[in-house]
């Protein structure tokens, strides 16, 4: 697997992906600078990783999809190449067009930063062969604005079309107010673009893949796309 990892000004989370990659994969991904107009050659997956990219300044993620090194990632994306954006990446993801809606400010109007747990909606696509659908995982988010909204038919296509992949829930599983964290529509956590070549989720699977640290949910994100690659 040969993935390249994004770096914007103000991205934090690059290293921890970065890690997750090689960890599961057994290769080491390449930091791919912003201003830069080409991704490495032979790339198949490109992940834009959390933080804070160019200081959140306009709407988060805004500035940073029209960075240099955006063109290359669409160019990727519509040659059907494997994209995965967390956090901030997801934020970008949507507003460079390569996913629909948007991410708002929390419902609460704070920033969040703590475990939460995920129910597996798809385990069909690439980012989620090696889980069960159905399946519940913990995972930390960290964000200010993860409140997903789209409009009705949007949400519509994406419901009917399997393509919300993560949803919050409780540890049962369960679908709640209070286990929707930040009051997103449909309680939605990750989505993936009408190819299933494309996943935008705002929790990060990165920070719980080694068993050194704590739990390993994340993990099987990572695993199957190593997997999937593969195979390919």
């Amino acid at each position: 697997m040969k993935a390249a990892v994004l770096v914007f000004p103000g991205s934090n989370r690059e290293r921890d992906i970065a890690y997750a990659l090689e960890l599961t994969s057994g290769q080491k991904p390449t930091l791919v600078w912003h201003a830069d107009s080409e991704l490495p050659d032979g790339t198949d997956l490109v992940v834009l990783p959390g933080g804070f990219s160019y200081g959140d300044y306009l709407r988060c993620g805004a500035i940073a999809a029209r960075a240099n090194i955006m063109g290359a990632v669409s160019r990727h994306a519509a040659r059907g190449g494997l994209v995965l954006g967390v956090c901030n990446g997801f934020q970008i993801l949507c507003e460079a067009g390569l996913l629909p809606g948007v991410l708002m400010r929390n419902s609460q109007l704070r920033f969040i930063a703590h475990n939460v747990h995920l129910r597996v909606e798809n385990s069909s696509t690439p980012f989620t062969r090696r889980y069960n659908a159905g399946a519940v995982i913990e995972v930390p988010v960290a964000h200010g604005e993860g409140n997903y909204v789209a409009d009705e038919q949007t949400l519509k296509r994406l419901e009917g079309e399997g393509r919300v992949v993560f949803r919050y829930c409780d540890r049962s599983g369960a679908v709640t107010p209070e286990a929707n964290v930040n009051g997103a529509l449909n309680a939605i956590a990750g989505i993936v673009s009408d190819n299933g070549r494309v996943l935008g989720m705002m929790p990060h699977p990165e920070n719980h893949v080694d068993p050194a640290i704590g739990l390993t949910d994340g993990r099987g994100l990572f695993e199957s796309l190593a997997e999937a690659l593969e195979t390919a």
